[in-house]
């Protein structure tokens, strides 16, 4: 299998060129030659582990790597530090199952794909020979920075940088970055939202000179967002295990379809299912769950991408993983939409960078019907945890809310209640202590820490190990830079 630029670069890459590489030398994003397709049937995976079935699903896209490698990589990767029995939980309610994808160590879906990107990573390089050090630059609206940290720390010939919007994360998951342990872990709030972040990150993988500048360094950069199709890969195997436990439990018979609901922000979660959908897994409908940052919800329906500041205003909300507005993953969905035409995905992302607004073909537009576009604001979402807690005894988290209430949305609109849907629940609830809290009626309290304290002592419901005594653990990380000096923070981190 090899790989391939969303803007038509010639010069295809091995699959872990491609995770080492991470960005194409065309700025596109790498995508498979050609999508494999399941390498099972559906019906004789009944009874496997998450563990065996993601073997399976990455070594389809990565086969480059011998069985024991990637073995190594999987038991590596998903150990004792999830803590429930399969690594992820399949759980009814409300009438749709829930993909809890949160049980790792910073209780968030991040850590199912950044806690093998690292074991990726290095047997990549060892298998190209690579003895450069490794930075990992990484741009977070929330989860992936701490879960990225956790998955770098102190790994051999790594070096990881860490930017996050001050102001733009819960007080969760800020402290659960600056408290980072790892003589290799850097983290830096920066002045400015997730957008301007991850566009720093961006010019700095685009700046020639300083890529020069570091390999003179003997450093090479690569990212651990999911531009990094080794973070993409990963997260393919959410729906093929989920399809499959459906058919085990009798929830659905193999071959009839499935929806599948995300709470998106950058939209790798939701590509890695229509990845899925085009191995074979029988898939209905993508829903495409937004917070008021809604760019999505009104490019699905419209097929117009419009983020022009007289247009659209970003808003920093009780779901801030979302509080997105360049979805940077859509650019591999618009390739493949697109015919594999690299010049048209070309285009459509310098109108984005000069104009602030493209609108896709007639053809594309099209090909969007497989997505549902639907949004919930901070109130729609509070009222939808309070309710299911309430009437299911089912506790969700700010984002898997948005996305439970958008599935709502879309029951009313299309009459579709009968198809089995999965909802990728992506955090555990007290990632976001404050706004669950005020959705149950518990507080006021003092601070996040607190919340979380109160948020136990009235569901009964366990606090993930990662997040005990945070407020305890000692501040490591402390800088702050404007979005202009962060390539300078880098410099500086790498010393």
């Amino acid at each position: 299998m090899k790989y391939e630029s969303t803007r038509g670069s010639k010069l295809k890459k091995t699959g872990p060129q491609a995770i080492i590489q991470g960005i194409a030398e065309d700025k596109g994003l790498y995508v498979p030659e050609r999508i494999p397709a399941l390498p099972f049937k559906v019906e004789d995976m009944a009874g496997k582990s998450y563990k065996e079935i993601a073997f399976k699903v990455m070594g389809a896209f990565f086969d480059d790597f011998t069985e024991e490698e990637m073995r190594h990589c999987i038991d590596g990767a998903y150990d004792s530090k999830f803590t429930v029995p399969d690594v992820v939980e399949l759980k009814e309610a409300g009438g749709a199952h829930f993909l809890e994808l949160y049980h790792g160590k910073t209780a968030a879906f991040k850590d199912m794909a950044l806690s093998i990107l690292p074991y990726l990573m290095t047997a990549s390089c060892r298998k190209e020979g690579v003895t450069d050090k490794i930075c990992i630059l990484t741009a977070t609206s929330g989860d992936t920075g701490k879960a990225a940290l956790e998955g770098f720390a102190d790994v051999p010939g790594t070096e990881i940088v860490v930017f996050y919007p001050t102001g733009g994360v819960s007080r969760v998951q800020e402290r659960q970055m600056v408290t980072q342990e790892g003589a290799n872990t850097h983290v830096f709030a920066i002045r400015g939202n997730f957008d301007d972040a991850q566009a720093g990150v961006k010019n700095i993988f685009n700046d020639d000179n300083f890529a020069a500048q570091l390999a003179a360094r003997g450093v090479r950069l690569s990212s651990a967002n999911s531009i990094n199709i080794g973070r993409l890969v990963p997260q393919v195997a959410y729906y093929v295990y989920s399809y499959v436990k459906l058919v085990e439990r009798g929830a659905i018979k193999a071959g009839k379809p499935m929806n599948v609901v995300v709470p998106t922000g950058n939209f790798g979660n939701i590509l890695a299912a229509f990845f899925a959908r085009e191995m074979g897994v029988p898939i209905n409908k993508f829903i495409c769950a937004s917070n008021e940052n809604k760019v999505l919800t009104d490019f699905i329906r419209t097929g117009i991408y419009d983020i022009r500041n007289n247009v659209r205003e970003f808003y920093c909300t009780n779901s801030p993983s979302m509080d997105i507005l360049i979805s940077s993953n859509l650019e591999r969905l618009l390739y493949l939409l697109s015919g594999r035409d690299g010049d048209a995905v070309c285009n459509l992302m310098e109108k984005l960078d000069n104009d602030r607004v493209y609108e896709v073909p007639a053809a594309v537009r099209e090909a969007l019907g497989v997505f549902y576009g639907g949004f919930a604001s901070e109130n729609e979402t509070l009222d939808t945890i309070g309710k299911m807690w309430l009437n299911e005894g089912y506790m969700m988290d700010t984002h898997t809310a948005v996305a439970y209430k958008v599935y709502r949305d879309y029951v009313r609109e299309t009459g579709d209640a009968e198809t089995p849907t999965v909802i990728a629940s992506t955090a555990s609830a007290y990632k976001f202590a404050e706004s669950v809290s005020a959705a149950c009626g518990i507080g006021p309290c003092n601070d996040g820490f607190e919340y979380v304290a109160e948020l136990a002592a009235a569901t009964g419901i366990e606090i993930p190990y990662g997040l005990r005594d945070l407020d305890k653990k000692t501040v490591l990380h402390e800088g702050i830079v404007d979005a202009d000096k962060m390539m300078d923070a880098v410099s500086e981190a790498l010393r």
